[in-house]
């Protein structure tokens, strides 16, 4: 089939806007409006939750904000794909049913399953599903497709299967068409959210919309949102959601794997960038494993220190509290919020977190928080804490691993009820070691400098991938690409970021981008839900980068790119 398929997304995690779903629809015309709600954080509370409640383990808001746009979605022809279902799609199917029936609607539900696999050892373990049974649901009438755990992007690829009639082997389209997923899966943060020049947007990004991305046969695309709503959609803010949570070149997939190196922008118009030029290459003979386990107990006390001996007070807490409750599973992490010379006791004060990981729910719970308080008139002068005594709350240890394609039973259930075994792709890539990084590009030219912030020539944008982070920098203009692939060299990088010293760095070029990505190995330790980082998902990672002073170009102005420029 021909045309353009408009693809609307209105949820990029559990929690998102709750009214992006009527805003979508009422804002302007779609063909398929999803719904992201699944990370591995969320897919912990979901096991958690089903843990109550065998009935429970999906998404409860998508129902809430389905009951007041439903009808509209039917009424115009618009087909929803979320994969709210979690672990639990046939749940949601069957709620999703419930709730047509009270309302007085006719719709055809169904859902894709056969993620969830046979872990006794585990709280949830969920292969990352491709597009094809999604495809298969819609081919089969479905006006509302429930899935679990499928990779984000397949929300959008699974439609244009299904409207453009894409075999296994149109590696090009299917690889285009998981860009396109790719940058509407988190939403608003295409179109202005979460990004570097935030004060350069027309509304200053106080409300960006959310997106749309026009896919063509062939797999290029479009990205845009609704006339009159906030944020924008630039080269650039699309850029920035490209490099969020990726590793090289090669982006793994269930159908394909993207070469995210060829892939090229274009403005085409107001609020519009053409994506176009993806290749792909089969994908992999393995399936992703996000696997949760329940790690144990943690509870945190933070400690105000003002003035001065700063590190003897947070020592003699150190000291008192080990004494308190013993060394184990304690860590201690000092910031030094303080200033010399404050004129108001905020200003004057560090904050001393103290947590506390254990087995034991008692010791992590009010035998430690009662510990801590005690202190309060025995401890350092002025001691003071920001929390109160509470009970440890539990943990998830997240990890991934990988299971043959072939030994996953990918299953459509259609909206008759017919059970359709979705077989896995016949050409696979041959197991490949990953791509060697770069530890550093071409040697910068030399020249005449300025001190001032990295973040007044590039923007940057990072995220968590499990215990892992990766930070993606782009250059505005091509002058700057060109100093910045010689001069952000890993050795750089870890000096400009201390804490990343000791783990193993990858550095990657995307020069179409103008960009260079980082993944930084076991950043977050266990993973998001387990970390005690002050930025547990290292989404200002980034930001902290663009602060750093450092030496610029003097001959390199700040500033957005010229419109010639922007054409990457």
């Amino acid at each position: 089939m021909t045309g353009v398929l408009r693809v609307g997304n209105a949820s990029g995690f559990y929690g998102d806007r709750s009214t992006a779903w009527r805003e979508m629809l009422d804002g302007g015309e779609l063909d398929v409006l999803t719904g992201d709600y699944l990370a591995e954080l969320t897919m912990l509370i979901l096991g958690r939750d089903r843990l109550r409640d065998p009935g429970l383990g999906y998404a409860k808001t998508f129902l809430r904000q389905l009951e007041g746009c439903l009808g509209t979605a039917l009424d115009r022809g618009v087909r929803i794909v979320t994969n709210a279902g979690g672990l639990n799609p046939a749940g949601l199917a069957a709620a999703i049913g419930a709730l047509a029936d009270r309302l007085g609607l006719a719709v055809r539900v169904a859902h894709v399953e056969g993620d969830t696999l046979a872990r006794p050892d585990a709280l949830t373990a969920n292969a990352y599903l491709g597009a094809f049974g999604i495809a298969a649901c819609l081919d089969a009438g479905a006006d509302v497709v429930v899935t679990g755990r499928v990779t984000d992007a397949s929300l959008a690829v699974g439609p244009a299967i299904a409207r453009f009639g894409w075999r296994r082997d149109d590696l090009d389209a299917l690889a285009g068409a998981t860009v396109a997923g790719h940058l509407i899966e988190c939403g608003a943060q295409v179109t202005g959210g979460n990004f570097s020049f935030f004060t350069e947007l027309p509304d200053g990004g106080h409300r960006p919309g959310f997106p749309i991305a026009e896919i063509h046969p062939d797999g290029s695309s479009v990205l845009t949102k609704h006339p009159g709503t906030g944020g924008a959609v630039t080269v650039e803010t699309v850029t920035a959601q490209l490099l969020y949570e990726v590793g090289g070149p090669d982006y793994l997939g269930p159908d394909v794997v993207t070469r995210l190196d060829t892939v090229r922008l274009h403005p085409d118009g107001p609020d519009r960038v053409r994506v176009h030029g993806v290749r792909g290459t089969p994908p992999p003979a393995t399936l992703k494993v996000g696997v949760n386990n329940l790690g144990g107990f943690r509870n945190t006390m933070t400690f105000v220190l003002c003035g001065l001996d700063i590190p003897a007070k947070a020592a003699l807490v150190r000291g008192q509290v080990e004494a308190a409750v013993g060394a184990d599973g304690l860590e201690f992490t000092l910031a030094r919020t303080d200033h010399v010379d404050a004129v108001d006791t905020e200003t004057a004060s560090a904050l001393l977190h103290v947590h506390l990981r254990d087995g034991d729910r008692a010791r992590a719970g009010r035998a430690f928080s009662a510990a801590a308080v005690e202190l309060a008139l025995a401890s350092y002068p002025g001691c003071t804490l920001t929390t109160l005594p509470g009970d440890a709350t539990p943990y998830g240890v997240f990890t991934a691993d990988a299971v043959p394609q072939a030994d996953v039973p990918h299953v459509a259930v259609l909206p008759d009820g017919t059970r359709l075994s979705i077989p896995p792709p016949e050409t696979v890539a041959p197991a490949v070691a990953a791509p060697t990084p770069d530890s550093a590009g071409p040697t910068p030219a030399a020249g005449p400098t300025r001190r001032g912030p990295l973040g007044e020539l590039v923007g940057a944008r990072s995220g968590d991938k499990g215990g892992d982070a990766n930070l993606g920098v782009w250059a505005r203009t091509d002058a700057t690409w060109e100093w910045l692939r010689g001069w952000l060299t890993v050795d750089r990088l870890t000096g400009l970021l201390p804490d990343t010293a000791a783990l193993t760095v990858e550095r990657y070029e995307l020069p179409h981008l103008r960009a260079v990505n980082f993944v930084l190995r076991g950043l977050l330790g266990p993973g998001v839900a387990a970390s005690t980082r002050f930025d547990p998902q290292a989404k200002a990672l980034g930001e902290l980068l663009r602060s750093r002073i450092v030496d610029l170009p003097a001959a390199l102005a700040a500033g957005p790119p010229a419109a010639g420029e922007a054409d990457r």
